[in-house]
């Protein structure tokens, strides 16, 4: 990388390590702890690319932006925060931030995205969005910081002002209809209808009619437009391509693969079309439990400002809301929240409590999307490549292959020696290799061998 990285951040252990990595990457940097500091850098026309917190103890990096946008048009500016909700990405994107990330940050993630921004640093900038009115909720109920949900924010933060049909896929409960709701929400059509209609509400030949009636160029959202019937699926096709100068745009939610109804021939592909102008996909559960703990306090929260006494999840019970498989998602997770907040006994909740509440047998659904009908080869594959990808444009450190060996292997005998009640000549014979094998396999991998009874 070549050029200048302004840092800004209050916290002097995240400024050494982005001024170490920086400057080992070829940069000059300049880091502060104060806005104030950046300002003035910014205003004496130094810098190539900003790094920036939100909350300083001088100010909000998020409020900057816009000066920052009107003296330097061409200076990326990098947003990082520890706030880690829908409305941050959202008003990041407003503020016409280059980018966002969500902390605690992947280095070489960050370190990718800040290249990118150096090789971009003369884009145009864009003039035609519009900012947050004041009458914008404050929070929305979508927080999470995994992975998942912070690029699932900054589709979400990409697409509010287009015109584009929007398809949300995912499973219930995981809050579709709220991301179609924040996107109308912060569009420019914020301040007209937001209409949810089903098949039924289409079903006879008036019914198109009276939906473009009620929702005046707002937003339409087609709930779960697989389980409609083919005849009203050409009734939405023929709605979509009235010309006019009232035309909604259109949202669809799906349970399913919509692709794959297509294909199966349970959505007529010119509606498919038309309706997949951008594509967003809503994480299960299960595919960020790293959240579950950062939600459950949200909801608990939410129970106390309602009146509600104030609780929170013993260290048994968080592990078991954790383990749990929630195939009811987040509407699952509220729902539960919302009654231990209730029921509980003492401010502190019990595993016992959660139990009741959950079945006595937690559930440990597969984590990964696809679930059991994922091959190990695609779903190892899938992990590498995302390895490979946070390490940007430089190469993993040596010996890959003898760390991903032992990451596979590991497990593999636990399981294997576990299965085997512990005995290592029925494991040796399970796993095809010889016992001596699989003895230095222990060893070298420190792997604790107990007898039990066997699983089979």
């Amino acid at each position: 990388m070549d050029g200048t990285v302004l840092v800004a951040d209050d916290d002097r252990t995240i400024r050494t390590v982005l001024t170490q990595a920086l400057t080992r990457a070829g940069c000059k940097v300049h880091a502060t702890s104060s806005l104030t500091t950046l300002m003035r850098w910014v205003s004496e026309g130094k810098g190539d690319v900003v790094i920036s917190d939100v909350v300083m103890p001088d100010g909000n990096g998020l409020e900057m932006l816009p000066k920052i946008r009107m003296d330097r048009p061409d200076l990326p500016v990098i947003v990082i925060s520890a706030q880690n909700t829908i409305m941050t990405a959202i008003q990041a994107a407003e503020a016409e931030a280059y980018d966002y990330l969500p902390k605690p940050f992947d280095l070489p993630d960050l370190m990718k995205r800040t290249a990118k921004a150096l090789d971009n640093r003369n884009r145009t900038p864009r003039r035609d969005e519009p900012t947050i009115g004041a009458d914008a909720p404050d929070e929305l109920p979508l927080v999470g910081k995994t992975p998942a949900m912070q690029a699932l924010y900054r589709l979400v933060a990409k697409v509010m002002n287009t015109d584009l049909p929007v398809l949300i896929s995912g499973e219930s409960g995981t809050g579709k209809s709220l991301i179609a709701r924040a996107i109308h929400d912060f569009s420019d059509r914020r301040t007209l209808p937001f209409i949810t209609v089903t098949g039924a509400d289409l079903s006879d030949l008036e019914g198109p009619a009276r939906v473009l009636a009620r929702v005046k160029g707002g937003t339409l959202l087609i709930d779960e437009i697989s389980d409609i019937p083919d005849e009203i699926q050409a009734r939405i096709v023929r709605m979509m391509d009235i010309p006019g100068e009232h035309v909604p745009r259109f949202m669809a939610t799906s349970q399913g693969d919509l692709a794959q109804a297509m294909e199966d021939g349970r959505v007529r592909q010119d509606l498919y079309y038309r309706l997949s102008g951008a594509t967003i996909t809503v994480p299960s559960l299960r595919e960020r439990v790293e959240d579950i703990a950062l939600l459950t306090e949200h909801f608990l929260a939410r129970a106390e400002r309602e009146g509600a006494s104030k609780r929170w999840l013993s260290k048994d019970a968080a592990e078991l809301f954790r383990a749990y498989s929630w195939p009811g998602n987040v509407r699952q997770l509220e729902n539960a929240v919302r009654r231990l907040s209730l029921t509980s006994r003492t401010e502190e909740i019990t595993r016992t409590e959660v139990e009741a509440v959950l079945g006595n047998q937690p559930e440990t659904g597969p984590i990964l999307r696809g679930g059991d009908s994922e091959k190990l080869g695609t779903s190892v594959a899938r992990h590498l490549r995302r390895y490979f990808d946070l390490h940007g444009n430089m190469l993993p450190p040596p010996g890959l292959y003898t760390r991903i060996l032992k990451e596979v292997e590991g497990p593999l005998i636990e399981i294997a020696l576990e299965a085997t009640g512990g005995n290592q000549a029925k494991c040796a014979d399970l796993l095809g290799i010889n016992r001596n094998t699989l003895r230095k396999k222990i060893t070298d991998l420190d792997i604790r061998v107990t007898r039990r009874r066997k699983l089979m």
